[in-house]
């Protein structure tokens, strides 16, 4: 049985993207960004990522149609010639033009403990500074505790979307052992869209 998902999603902030560490990918590891013929794996990937059924995930769907799709914002880690991770380095208008966006992040589950979705979440860093953007957004949810971990460490931040986000977000940090994290956030207004140039 899979667990709901609480509305609306819980809303991550990297302010700025200074001070990124280096991208450093595990031996028999590489980076590339999606080429032609790559929908199927992406699919496969995002399913065993998800725990969904075979079949669910469609690239043409959640991807090919989307405005803003371009085969160099998505990009896979390899591990041995297998794609094992993927993220997108997307970006949406309405959170403004210097905020990129996380996008689709998922690894398999057979790699864990290669740190693949560091990695991945951190080469979208990387390429959101390559394309001239300067602070990072992403949405996830309550339950995604190795995700959330793994943003928080990548310096996100709460970004408050909902008055019910307060109490969410201090259960999730109460799981994670960072009771006290992110008073400020937490006891702010409600992050406000597009960010400022």
């Amino acid at each position: 049985m899979s667990t709901p998902r609480l509305e609306p999603q819980l809303q991550m902030l990297r302010p700025s993207l200074r001070g990124l560490p280096a991208l450093e990918l595990p031996a028999g590891c590489r980076l590339r960004s999606f080429k032609e013929g790559d929908e199927p794996a992406w699919n496969a990937l995002l399913d065993a990522a998800f725990e969904r059924a075979p079949g669910t995930t469609s690239f043409d769907r959640d991807m090919r149609a989307d405005p803003e799709f371009r085969p160099d914002r998505m990009l896979f880690i390899e591990c041995d010639g297998q794609a094992v991770a993927t993220a997108s380095a997307w970006f949406r208008p309405a959170y403004g033009a210097r905020c990129g966006y996380v996008h689709w992040v998922g690894t398999h589950p057979a790699q864990r403990g290669k740190r693949l979705g560091h990695w991945i979440s951190l080469a979208v860093l990387h390429k959101f500074l390559s394309d001239g953007r300067s602070a990072a957004l992403l949405h996830t949810d309550d339950f995604r505790l190795p995700a959330l971990s793994v943003y928080l460490k990548l310096g996100f931040r709460p970004a408050l979307a909902h008055e019910n986000q307060r109490a969410r977000w201090q259960a999730v940090l109460q799981e994670l052992r960072w009771p006290e994290a992110f008073a400020a956030e937490l006891s702010g207004p409600l992050q406000p869209f597009p960010l400022e140039d």
